[in-house]
């Protein structure tokens, strides 16, 4: 399993579950407006949590753990279109292009976590 992340309000996304379906590409933006869902490696977290984040009290955000094996839609890692919330570079981070089922969700992780990790 390749364990993808995604950082959201915690709103946001009880209201997807019902659906069975998450659609959000990032904060502000759907999946139909951007293309595709951003995600993260952990390690990439902190820093687009910072970014997008900053001014929401953490109680109001969740990250969901992603098992990429029980996506239908195709994952790319790509480097940030210059401009972007996480900047130009050469890191690539994960892009899911579909929907998000739900049951491929297998974990929702509180942010911060211990020491200010997610986690």
């Amino acid at each position: 399993m390749a364990e993808l992340l995604h950082i959201t309000e915690r709103a946001v996304w009880e209201s997807a579950r019902p659906s069975g379906r998450y659609e959000m590409s990032t904060r502000g933006r759907t999946l139909a407006e951007e293309g595709f869902i951003h995600c993260s490696l952990r390690h990439q977290l902190p820093r687009v949590a910072e970014m997008l984040y900053a001014d929401t009290a953490p109680s109001r955000l969740v990250v969901l753990v992603i098992d990429s094996e029980r996506l239908s839609a195709p994952v790319r890692f790509e480097p940030p279109v210059p401009g972007e919330v996480c900047g130009p570079g050469t890191e690539e981070f994960p892009h899911v292009y579909g929907p998000l089922p739900v049951s491929a969700v297998v974990a929702e992780e509180a942010w911060p976590g211990p020491a200010g990790e997610a986690g």
